[in-house]
């Protein structure tokens, strides 16, 4: 029969050996035994790491502002009108006047 004694912080059995005395005898150690090893799938792990680039893109426009001028000529032909009153006058003699001092004459003398 054996008995756990813990001695100095080692673990000690106490076996009955056969001696009328108790003898505290270290336990036997064996050579490590090893199973076949057991694995287990590989966890993938994935790390991402982004790199930001700027690419500028230039999109250039040109405006032009045409300013037309019309000029616009308009032509008149004003049509003016006159009128002219003409007025003639003709003296006839159709005779001699009468003059009492003088006799009359001839026309043309």
């Amino acid at each position: 029969m054996s008995q756990l004694i813990i001695y100095g912080g080692f673990q000690m059995y106490n076996k009955t050996c056969g001696h009328t005395f108790d003898c505290h005898c270290p336990p036997q150690t064996f050579p490590n035994q090893y199973d076949p090893p057991q694995i287990s799938p590989t966890q993938q792990t994935v790390n991402t790491n982004v790199f930001k680039t700027v690419v500028p893109h230039i999109h250039p426009s040109h405006t032009t502002t045409v300013n037309k001028h019309l000029f616009n000529h308009q032509h008149y032909f004003p049509q003016s009108q006159s009128v002219v009153n003409e007025c003639y006058e003709e003296h006839l003699m159709c005779g001699m006047p009468y003059n009492p001092c003088c006799h009359p004459r001839p026309f043309g003398c």
